[in-house]
């Protein structure tokens, strides 16, 4: 495997990455933005309504009294 920043061997020490260096490379990438998840702009319209107590998260996730 080769480092997705310079190319050179993966070190196992810092895989997939050869170095300490290309590691914060590609985290300082990921911190400022320069990678980004596509993502589809989503219509307001679209989004589904919250149930009438405002709390739209699943049951299952809600705090229940014990």
């Amino acid at each position: 495997m080769s480092c997705p920043i310079c190319g050179k061997a993966a070190d196992a020490k810092y895989r997939p990455f050869c170095s300490r260096r290309c590691a914060d490379v590609d985290l300082g990438r990921w911190l400022t933005g320069s990678y980004a998840i596509p993502a589809e702009q989503v219509e307001e319209g679209d989004l589904p309504a919250a149930d009438s107590t405002g709390d739209d998260a699943p049951d299952d996730l809600r705090k229940r009294p014990n």
